[in-house]
């Protein structure tokens, strides 16, 4: 064929990003439409290429004695014209010229080459970009259009909704764009990216970038939540004693957290510690706020109540309440926050009895409603667990229990039990039998009984003896039975 076939493949390779054995696929499918276009079929059709990525195209035609078909047979005379030594019932493979072919044929090709070759640069372009979802990609703003970004990533062109840009954000031509890739899809148009810079797992992938200790798992994001151009908390702790989580993320003189935040235009970022204790958790996810104490009301629906200082609450709930609404995002529990005044003039005959309990101290108004371990005030939540996958729940279960008992249950340490006896001794009011001498009781006879008790009427409340056979008011008739 064509001698610069070597050199357009090798374009094809450099500027499509399309890999050699796909080109080839490419190449042999052209030249197969194009026979089957000039002769009717393709079946007998034999495509070559040379190490020099030189291709040919071949016919296989049978030799035969009086040639009936000629796409497929050839004479035995031509045929040794070609091979001296061909006989009958030899195949042959004879060379095609690609300049035999009509222009209808050769078109069809292009076309059939042209389609092939976008598809298997979608294709390639959309398992490449498959597997980057989730990852950070920059690129150049080019244009907009109905509040939708078009985005310049090189070999392809990006999309940023209005939806996925930060209220705080403007961009101009050529403006450098860091974004997260969210969706990669096949469209009948080509490949559609979608990018964000709204969404959770950007946070976390610039933290990636800018906190060695994020990307090497030292420090693990145990979630986010984000009200994108306003406030940003995340929830870190880590998997070594030795490495503060919120200092690693924060960075020496805050170096690295102050990275993140031009990254993110000035968005504010609230950095705290994860704590599996929830009470702890709540506090934290408060910041910037310091709040005093955390109630549990209810803790199978998730509900909460933080006390806060008077100068502390409106730091607490934040402006326009963002601050409260994203901690609740972040713990997973609806967080009402009070004042000490307002917490004071709740109804504490209410929810809020238990928070009474355990913020003052009030037994008295509580003891009652204690039986349980788990109902204690303030009580260690894994402690509690471990009692109860001993089959010890109730508070009288475990006062019945021996000191050598209670040290067998080896999930529980000897600190937590004290801890746990000194909850019961301040909560919970024990109330020992006394031995006292009783006075004889005499069961009174049936003829005092008798005198003392008045009977009355089933039907008109009449009153009546236990002489009376039948009631003198109504006549109904009367029995009277004695249990022994």
């Amino acid at each position: 064929m064509a001698t610069d076939m070597s050199e357009a493949i090798r374009q094809l390779i450099q500027d499509r990003g399309m890999s050699e054995e796909l080109i080839y696929r490419t190449i042999e499918n052209t030249l197969l439409a194009a026979y089957k276009r000039k002769f009717g079929t393709s079946e007998n059709a034999i495509v070559r290429f040379s190490d020099d990525r030189e291709v040919s195209i071949y016919a296989k035609k049978k030799i035969v004695d009086g040639v009936y078909d000629p796409v497929a047979e050839i004479d035995l005379e031509e045929a040794r014209d070609l091979n001296p030594d061909a006989e009958i019932g030899d195949e042959l493979l004879i060379e095609v010229d690609p300049r035999d072919f009509d222009r209808v044929s050769v078109q069809s090709a292009k076309q059939t080459a042209h389609q092939s070759i976008r598809e298997i640069q979608k294709d390639s372009l959309f398992s490449e970009y498959k597997d980057k979802v989730g990852e950070i990609i920059i690129g150049y703003y080019q244009r907009e259009r109905n509040g939708t970004i078009y985005v310049d990533l090189g070999k392809m062109e990006g999309i940023l909704p209005k939806k996925y840009q930060s209220p705080r954000e403007i961009y101009h031509v050529n403006d450098r764009i860091k974004a997260l890739i969210t969706e990669v899809n096949k469209t009948s148009a080509g490949l559609q990216i979608v990018l964000s810079r709204t969404h959770t797992d950007f946070v976390r992938a610039i933290f990636e970038l800018e906190v060695p200790e994020v990307y090497d798992k030292t420090v693990e994001i145990h979630k986010i939540v984000r009200e994108p151009g306003y406030r940003t908390k995340l929830a870190v702790y880590s998997n070594r004693e030795d490495v503060d989580p919120v200092g690693a993320c924060v960075g020496l003189k805050g170096v690295r957290i102050l990275a993140v935040i031009k990254e993110l235009e000035g968005e504010k970022i609230d950095i705290l510690k994860y704590d599996p204790d929830p009470r702890r958790f709540i506090k934290n996810a408060l910041s910037p706020a310091e709040v005093r104490d955390v109630i549990i009301l209810d803790e199978v629906k998730h509900q909460a109540l933080a006390v806060v200082n008077e100068s502390q609450f409106s730091l607490a709930i934040g402006k326009q309440g963002l601050n409260v609404r994203l901690a609740n995002r972040l713990v997973d529990w609806n967080i009402d926050v009070k004042t000490d005044a307002q917490f004071e003039e709740m109804d504490i005959a209410a929810e809020s009895r238990r928070a009474v309990s355990e913020l003052f101290g009030d037994g008295d108004s509580y003891t009652e409603e204690i039986s349980r371990i788990s109902e204690l005030p303030g009580v260690d939540s894994a402690a509690a667990k471990a009692l109860f996958d001993n089959n010890i729940d109730f508070i009288e279960d475990f006062l019945a229990m021996s000191d050598e008992e209670l040290a067998g249950i080896s999930s529980i340490s000897a600190e937590q039990l004290e801890t746990l006896r000194k909850l019961i001794e301040e909560y919970v009011e024990i109330v020992e039998e006394e031995d006292d001498e009783y006075e004889e009781y005499e069961e009174p006879s049936q003829e005092d009984s008798e005198e003392d008790e008045e009977y009355k009427c089933p039907e008109c409340d009449t009153v009546i003896t236990v002489e009376m056979t039948a009631c003198p008011n109504c006549g109904i008739g009367l029995s009277f039975e004695y249990e022994d």
